[in-house]
């Protein structure tokens, strides 16, 4: 294996044999080890030391960031401006991409443009509508959907085209992540869901909110049945919750979440809920790491940042090693 914590993700690196990115996130993916990824909440600011703030809060936890794009139909600063500070700064971002604001055009534009600033990740979701963001009064584009985009850029990156057909003479060299949500009805479906998501052209998956670990284990076993899990790796999402009245909120209005009864219970009779549902995310990520198939973990910690390198630590689920981080020693 290689040591991936010597690994500075901001030098140039080659594209090896059967890799079709120059990055750390893939190689480390595809050497075996487990993955630790975290979402980095954009800021509602053009001041650059924002991100680098937020960004220093995973600093030898995390292999990758996602810069989200735009989640919830909120506004806040771009994916690709975040990805262009974070590279400079020397982290390894995952960009997002979403569907809702941006048509075909728009969008391979902004994946050579985030290619050649050394993006190397990139995540296809068709996004949330826009009524449930802070502008329900913008028009929405949704000229592609996660599948579409997933193979539009399967197409730049191996065939070097556009979608209309036009040639690139440089494709992006990007190793291409979707989302999956195990949970979501109808659940038979799932696992046929992932495969469209795969055959269009995903290399890993990223997944919803996990809070019921035997549901998590019935779709990774359909999904092996299937062939799927040596096609692209699996980094389940997890996160942690704030009180029970937060849990149940979300279970009654965010489509496809679902957490248990015990979990609810659980928070509303702990002295200090927000500890408790640390506690929680800590032995689910101790829990999933134990599935076959599961390649990583995804952490989603809203508005509980600054608890994400306790909860990674707490959960043991990187070994001893520490990712690399910009300044860390080689």
């Amino acid at each position: 294996m290689i040591a991936f914590e010597k690994l500075n993700p901001a030098e140039p690196l080659s594209v090896l044999e059967g890799h079709v990115s120059r990055g750390r996130f893939e190689r480390l993916l595809k050497s075996g080890y487990f993955a630790v990824t975290a979402e980095l909440a954009p800021p509602d600011s053009a001041l650059a030391e924002d991100v680098y703030e937020r960004a220093r809060i995973f600093d030898g936890y995390v292999d990758g960031m996602n810069a989200t794009d735009g989640s919830g139909a909120n506004c806040h600063m771009s994916s690709v401006a975040m990805c262009a500070l974070l590279i400079g700064a020397g982290y390894s971002p995952i960009m997002q991409i979403s569907c809702r604001d941006k048509n075909r055009i728009a969008i391979q534009g902004d994946v050579l443009g985030a290619a050649a600033m050394g993006v190397c990740n990139v995540l296809c979701l068709s996004g949330d509508g826009v009524q449930v963001g802070d502008h329900p009064e913008a028009k929405p584009v949704f000229d592609l959907d996660s599948i579409s985009l997933l193979n539009a850029i399967k197409t730049m990156r191996d065939e070097s085209k556009f979608m209309s057909g036009r040639p690139i003479t440089t494709p992006p060299k990007m190793f291409l992540g979707a989302a999956e949500n195990p949970s979501a009805p109808p659940i038979d479906f799932r696992p046929y869901r992932l495969a469209n998501k795969i055959a269009a052209g995903a290399d890993f998956i990223q997944t919803q909110y996990i809070f019921d670990v035997p549901q998590l284990k019935e779709f990774m076993s359909r999904a092996g049945d299937m062939g799927l899990l040596e096609k692209c790796f699996i980094l389940p999402g997890v996160g942690p919750l704030a009180s029970a009245r937060t849990a149940t909120w979300i279970r009654d209005n965010v489509p496809g979440i679902y957490i248990p009864d015990h979990i609810i219970e659980r928070l509303a009779g702990a002295e200090n809920p927000k500890q408790e549902g640390q506690n929680i995310c800590v032995e689910l990520m101790q829990q999933i790491r134990e599935i076959p198939g599961v390649s990583g973990i995804h952490v989603m910690a809203y508005r509980q940042e600054q608890a994400v390198p306790d909860i990674i630590q707490r959960s043991g689920v990187l070994d001893g090693r520490k990712p690399w981080y910009p300044g860390c020693e080689d």
